[in-house]
């Protein structure tokens, strides 16, 4: 899979049926044949993931966390609650499920930001107020994350 860029505005339809922007079909071929899958992030958003990534996340969260551990298996729950694999219909729409759609306080206008390896789906309301507030110190942020590359690297 490329890495995703964009955003996309999008609608519901009443149905809970969202139409994924062709620009962005275009980046996920495998969403088709394999299906995508949806769940909570960690504010009032969703995630989505490809199959593929999915399991990856899967996989890095199984290597790390520890199934004895409590903490651990608060986060894993918190973290699979609501976990929902997502299929395109025939006209290239999913449905998104309403449990989901409450959770982010979507009602019709949706914000699909891409984000490297994952799409975070936005009340449209709720997103412009993520992208009018600059992070604090977001120069120092950029310089943490090229350390961090650097470090990664060495």
């Amino acid at each position: 899979m490329s890495f995703l860029t964009g955003e996309f505005e999008c609608k519901l339809d009443n149905k809970g049926r969202m139409m994924v922007p062709s620009g962005l079909k275009k980046k996920l071929p495998e969403a088709e044949s394999d299906g995508l899958v949806i769940n909570r992030g960690f504010k009032k958003y969703l995630v989505i993931y490809t199959k593929k990534q999915w399991e990856t996340k899967l996989e890095e969260l199984q290597s790390k966390l520890n199934e004895y551990d409590e903490e651990d298996i608060a986060y894993l729950r918190y973290f699979m609650r609501g976990a929902t694999e997502l299929t395109l219909d025939a006209a290239g729409r999913v449905n998104l499920p309403q449990f989901l759609l409450d959770h982010a306080e979507i009602k019709t206008d949706v914000v699909l930001t891409c984000l490297l390896n994952r799409i975070e789906v936005w009340n449209s309301e709720a997103h412009q107020g993520t992208i009018t507030t600059e992070p604090k110190d977001f120069k120092r942020l950029g310089e943490k994350m090229a350390k961090g590359k650097e470090t990664n690297n060495g």
